[in-house]
């Protein structure tokens, strides 16, 4: 679907001619210190007719990475379409950013109260002005997120299954992995799924943290889209993917027997098979040494990270049923 029309496009307030380049403010509310907050939302229109893409990122204020591949996009100038209109908003959640904390100010994670309300809590209010005066513009989307709580998350892609669109834009993107995943009750993903609006959620690297392998993902990925649309300026090369995509139909986490110090001894997004050892888990006194070992023949799509962990912690999530 691209329009035909050289239309002006009117976002927040801001009309944008074809050809043109402008900055809206997403603001909602200001800080307690009535200090005002511009969340910027840019957007590159070209002269000749096309899709309107949308890549968001920091809906979680903790999600770094994925705002530093928002960030990319927009300096290196690949937001500046051939054809159509790319808009970008690298941080939705700046209340969380300023914090480095995953949820608003008032407690509540922005993509569980889609699609919110005009007059509810902080969050939902952001959510129904993303879902009324954003979603109804665009075309396609690409969300960026990143793992939370010292996990680590293997580049992958996340929709239910049966999404054909998601599917077909799965392959161009090119992640190494795609998750199937069920859209989450008042989750962004579910909203727009609802809206017809096709939605590709992008996970990889852990909250706090910059990972090049996982940037470099999503930007290659993010190159490859445009370029599918016609969109992707010509100064732009695409790649093509490392290895084929692998596709996730189910997965299991494996879980500490012990409490105690942690350390994975495999890389992330390798594949094992049954018995390997993937990484162990000892006490601060030489005493105790207990191995971890993969439980089935499959990937490892997330590591935990963390140097410590207690009994039950997730450690290793492993594919137990793929697609190639």
């Amino acid at each position: 679907m691209a329009h035909t029309k050289n239309d002006i496009l009117t976002i927040l307030g801001v009309s944008i001619k074809p050809g043109e380049r402008k900055e809206a403010n997403f603001d909602v509310a200001n800080l307690h210190t009535s200090t005002p907050v511009n969340v910027p939302v840019i957007i590159e229109r070209s002269k000749k007719p096309g899709p309107i893409v949308l890549f968001t990122a920091g809906i979680h204020g903790d999600e770094v990475n994925g705002v530093e591949i928002v960030r990319q996009l927009i300096a290196k100038g690949i937001n500046k379409p051939k054809c159509g209109t790319i808009i970008c908003i690298p941080v939705i959640n700046v209340f969380g950013f300023i914090n480095l904390k995953r949820e608003f100010p008032d407690g509540r994670d922005l993509n569980r109260v889609f699609p919110g309300s005009k007059d509810g809590s902080l969050a939902s209010r952001v959510a129904y002005k993303l879902v009324h005066e954003i979603i109804p513009h665009v075309e396609y989307i690409i969300d960026f997120h990143t793992g939370g709580s010292g996990r680590f998350n293997a580049p992958q892609l996340r929709y239910s299954k049966g999404n054909r669109i998601p599917n077909d834009l799965a392959k161009v993107f090119g992640a190494p992995f795609v998750l199937y995943s069920k859209n989450l009750s008042k989750s962004f993903r579910t909203i727009c799924y609802k809206l017809g609006k096709p939605l590709l959620l992008f996970e990889g690297g852990k909250s706090f943290h910059i990972d090049d392998v996982i940037t470099n993902s999503g930007v290659n990925g993010s190159k490859r889209i445009l370029h599918h649309l016609g969109m992707l300026s010509s100064k732009f090369k695409v790649s093509a993917p490392k290895n084929n995509c692998v596709f996730i139909n189910e997965s299991k986490w494996i879980r500490a027997n012990y409490s105690g110090m942690f350390k994975a001894s495999i890389t992330i997004g390798v594949q094992v098979t049954k018995g390997d050892i993937l990484g162990n888990i000892t006490d601060p006194y030489g005493k105790f040494n207990y191995f971890v070992k993969a439980q089935n023949n499959g990937y490892i799509i997330n590591v935990n990270e963390s140097p410590i962990v207690y009994q039950g912690d997730a450690l290793f999530r492993i594919t137990t049923n793929i697609k190639t």
